[in-house]
This record gives C-alpha cells, structure tokens and sequence, in this order.
C-alpha cells in the first residue's frame, strides 16, 4: 500500500534528492516557498524548501525500494524505526501541503508552537524575551512573562511569526 514518507536530507540537498528520486520513477514532493537574495548586489528571487532539510516520498516501501531510495546522494534517511516501519504522514496533511504549493497564495513557514511551551520572541521591540505561550488567535498570540519570585505574570499579545520555540 502506497502511503507518503518523509526523507531527511542534508542542508541544501533537497533539490538534489527530489531530482535523483523522481529520475528513478518515485512519487517525490518538495514544497517550496519564493525567498528573496542579495548576490553581488542585485536581489533575485528563489524558490527555497518550505521545510529546510525535509521531502516527501509516496511508495509501498519493500526493502528493495527502500534500499533503492537510500541510495540518494544527499539523503540522511527516511524516518522511522526501521525499513519495516517507517513513520507514515497522513494523505490528509500532503494533500493540504500540495493545495498550498500548487496555488499562488503567499505562503511561509512558521513555527509549530503549542500552548503551555516556552517560546522566545525573536524580533520586534520585545526581541530574546522568553515566557509561556498561551494562546493563538489568526496572527496574534498570548504570551505570559513571569517572575518567578515575585509569583507574578504579566501576558502580552504578540505577533505569532515572531515566536520560537526553545
């Protein structure tokens, strides 16, 4: 049965990867997202992976093919315990990545935070500030600072793409 794995890569070999798996006829997925730089003092605009480090592959993985996949050049491995029980990503969150990439949309990545996780706030006025993340509401987030011997907090409303988990 066909289900998507994921593969890590080495920094900056997803391109190469992808290129090297879909040559060998697997069903290979590597979101991306336009990113602007500076080269010799002209901008230009490039497509980056949306996951650094990371690509998707769909296959009944056997252990020839996972032998097969292995042989990437740039590949680290594909996650999970063994070749018998890779870690399998649900259909649902590919198609919704694919919908993503396929469209115009601006897109970005942002951190995966969950309520109650220390995070540090990474730019803005309020920049290297640590606390509890609370809450998120569409961009906004809730962030509660602390002293610790005061027994004392105080929660500020920020901006969620400004957020990093520790």
């Amino acid at each position: 049965m066909e289900r998507w794995h994921v593969l890590w890569t080495r920094s900056n070999c997803e391109q190469s990867v992808y290129e090297q798996l879909a040559a060998g006829g697997f069903k290979v997925l590597l979101p991306t997202v336009d990113r602007w730089s500076r080269r010799k003092h002209t901008r230009c605009l490039y497509r980056a992976p949306l996951f650094p480090g990371y690509l998707f592959v769909r296959h009944a993985v056997d252990k020839d093919s996972y032998i097969e996949i292995c042989k990437a050049r740039g590949l680290v491995r594909i996650l999970g315990e063994r070749w018998d029980k890779l870690a399998v990503v649900p259909d649902e969150e590919i198609e919704s990545i694919r919908r993503v990439n396929q469209s115009d949309l601006p897109r970005m990545p942002h951190p995966y935070l969950k309520v109650g996780q220390t995070v540090r706030i990474i730019g803005g006025p309020l920049a290297n500030l640590q606390g509890v993340y609370l809450r998120e509401e569409s961009k906004r987030g809730l962030l509660v600072l602390s002293v610790e011997m005061l027994r004392r907090s105080l929660a500020v409303e920020i901006d969620c793409t400004l957020v990093a988990a520790t």
